[in-house]
């Protein structure tokens, strides 16, 4: 198709991905009206609508629909061999896109990004916080190298790589420091307080105390595990929290920790990328000098699973 260019595709595809203007705008780091006109001349070319325009929200027409998912594929392509072209260099250099999860970028991160630095100077690193849906879309359409995920990914297009396995860990207000652990029937009897749906800590730790999703059911929710301490620390509830957020979150509000009785739950945490990568060689060495980082490592409370002693942190 003459004069179809890749500015066209690309703007093409974040609206079809994002179904705004606005948003579609923003990820393309352009002006609406400048992107609306890419959307006007892709039209143009093509001789036919893409998008059905209203005042509230877009649609992509029968030919959008169709023509989204034909343009995705052009420009994962082209991402690959932009990535086959780094994957032949040595050491490893360029941009590396790559996604943390929320209730692991706050307490890792920064131990990654100076690792990565040490490891690989050549690398521009470029880390995105989302929740993890959101990231394996994004690993699935080429927008990120790799991501920071628990494990399994679930994906049979997906390589993973685990980095550390950590236990989850009981917060309660500080005035229950001195009680007993309680055991997994009474606390699906307690006030558990949740993070807010899409986040897979939450799935894992309603797992883990055998609830389920009930209108019955009036869960306490928040959009961070800094919030959810918080509310601890004021008495609202208790809640579970990673064992590598500890150092950070047992700090900041007056709460009790305890790890719970065996089987204590724990989740594992992997870098996740493409099996169609080029860079796959490349992860796997990110992956590895992560691993001898020992993400996982924490000042837990001391004492075997199911200690009946918490120990009382805070500030």
């Amino acid at each position: 198709m003459i004069g179809l260019s890749m500015k066209h595709m690309r703007y093409f595809d974040a609206l079809a991905r994002n179904r705004h203007f606005g948003r579609a705008a923003v990820d393309c780091a352009v002006s609406q009206p400048a992107l609306s006109v890419q959307i006007k001349e892709l039209e143009a070319l093509i001789g036919a609508p893409l998008v059905e325009r209203s005042s509230r929200q877009i649609r992509l027409t029968p030919l959008g629909e169709r023509f989204a998912e034909r343009v995705r594929a052009i420009l994962q392509a082209v991402d690959e061999l932009d990535d086959l072209s780094r994957a032949s260099r040595s050491p490893f250099t360029g941009p590396f896109r790559f996604g943390v999860i929320p209730t692991v970028a706050p307490y890792v991160l920064p131990r990654i990004l100076k690792r990565l630095a040490q490891n690989f100077p050549g690398l521009e690193v470029r880390p995105r916080e989302a929740l993890t849906q959101k990231l394996k879309d994004d690993l699935a359409d080429g927008r990120l190298d790799a991501a920071i995920l628990a494990l399994p990914a679930a994906e049979g297009s997906f390589m993973e790589a685990p980095l550390f396995t950590e236990e989850f860990l009981l917060v309660r207000s500080q005035r229950e420091a001195g009680l007993p652990v309680p055991s997994l029937d009474a606390l699906q009897d307690m006030r558990l307080l949740l993070l807010e749906e899409g986040h897979c800590f939450r799935d894992q730790a309603m797992a883990f105390c055998h609830l389920q999703p009930s209108p019955a059911r009036d869960f306490i929710e928040g959009s961070s595990l800094s919030t959810l301490v918080q509310m601890v620390g004021a008495d609202i509830g208790v809640t579970l929290i990673p064992e590598i957020a500890l150092p950070t979150e047992g700090r900041l509000a007056e709460v009790a920790v305890t790890r719970l009785p065996a089987p204590a739950p724990t989740r594992t945490i992997g870098l996740v990328w493409r099996r169609s990568n080029p860079l796959s060689a490349e992860l796997q060495e990110i992956a590895a000098s992560l691993v001898r980082l020992d993400l996982g490592g924490s000042d837990a409370p001391p004492g075997g699973r199911g200690a009946e002693q918490g120990r009382q942190t805070g500030v």
